[in-house]
């Protein structure tokens, strides 16, 4: 019933705010990084020792008007002392003329190897069941006249979709891989005329490799990780290749890290006379303390493209509570766990 009324209150939080939202669903940012790999990944819901809450502010562009921003609010914790975990997802994201706004359901469930929770070895699934309001705002579109493709209305569309995945862990060692938007989902683009842009395929594949490293009786751990992503209908892919380190005080742990994100599909653009191409490239510090059952986290990513549309940056910031907090049940040194 805590876990029940948290959620309640998590969703209120999050509809009391001014933030809208994208196209795709869930966006993928850096955000997973600050404690949240349920975020991206459903079979983490329960996963750790403590339930968790989590909301993200992420704002793009100051200065400019309709800059994307987004807002998430999650919460995830373990079914009393079962093997099966529940969370939920709410999320608003807004660019431009576009918004959507969506919720998520999670169910996971962690099968255990080891002869007991001391060692961690576990295996776990878990799916999401999503509902996604999409948007297209041009009611502002008419102001230089009538134009007949154009409804002068606020279009709007609600789809549903699935992602599924799993995680294992093993002492130190964790690795993640997810499907998301396994069904198709048309939103407010679809166009049926043959030979156009298809957009009801969003399907998005993830995988998360990492381990962290300490030594023993030493208050300093390191966590380098990597995470690969693939869209599958515009055979987009990129990578981050991320490292977190921890400092472990009195009340709790400080820690930071860096974050590269690439593309490996680049783009072309007139460069004076010739034609060069680019990459996408992002630079994401961040830094982070765990106060008690709190955490505070901001993060910062800057584009170092050649070719941007702002120089402004990407300024998140995390809030987190834990709560219901169990005895450390595993004897590894892994944070997203214990």
């Amino acid at each position: 019933m805590r876990l029940q009324r948290l959620l309640v209150l998590a969703v209120i939080v999050f509809f009391s705010t001014q933030f809208a939202k994208a196209q795709e669903g869930l966006p993928i940012y850096s955000d997973y990084l600050t404690d949240n790999y349920y975020l991206i990944h459903p079979s983490m819901a329960g996963a750790a020792n403590c339930s968790k809450v989590r909301i993200t502010g992420r704002q793009q562009w100051f200065g400019d008007d309709d800059a994307p921003a987004l807002l998430t609010a999650s919460i995830n914790g373990r079914i009393g002392e079962s093997q099966s975990g529940i969370g939920g997802i709410v999320y608003s994201d807004k660019n431009g003329y576009h918004s959507q706004t969506g919720a998520y359901l999670t169910y996971a469930h962690h099968i255990m190897f080891s002869r007991s929770e001391v060692d961690l070895n576990m295996l776990s699934f878990g799916l999401s069941l999503g509902a996604i309001q999409y948007k297209l705002d041009e009611t502002t579109f008419l102001a230089d006249g009538p134009d007949p493709l154009i409804g002068g209305i606020e279009q709007s569309a609600t789809n549903f979709n699935v992602d599924f995945g799993f995680s294992y862990h093993l002492y130190d060692f964790y690795a993640h891989a997810t499907v998301k938007n396994l069904l198709e989902n048309d939103g407010v683009n679809f166009n049926n005329n043959p030979g156009d842009l298809n957009f009801s395929n969003l399907r998005t594949y993830l995988v998360s490799v990492g381990n962290t490293f300490s030594s023993y009786s030493n208050d300093w751990s390191f966590e380098p990780s990597v995470m690969f992503m693939y869209r599958d209908a515009t055979e987009e892919a990129s990578i981050d290749v991320n490292l977190k380190a921890y400092k472990t005080m009195d009340f709790g742990k400080v820690w930071g890290g860096i974050s590269y994100r690439r593309s490996l599909d680049g783009a072309d653009f007139r460069d004076g006379d010739g034609v060069s191409s680019q990459k996408l490239q992002y630079i994401t510090p961040l830094l982070g303390v765990n106060l008690n059952d709190f955490m505070f986290a901001y993060t910062y990513s800057y584009q170092t493209n050649a070719v941007v549309f702002n120089n402004g940056g990407f300024h998140q910031l995390t809030f987190g509570y834990n709560f219901g907090c169990a005895k450390e049940r595993y004897s590894c040194n892994c944070p997203a766990i214990n």
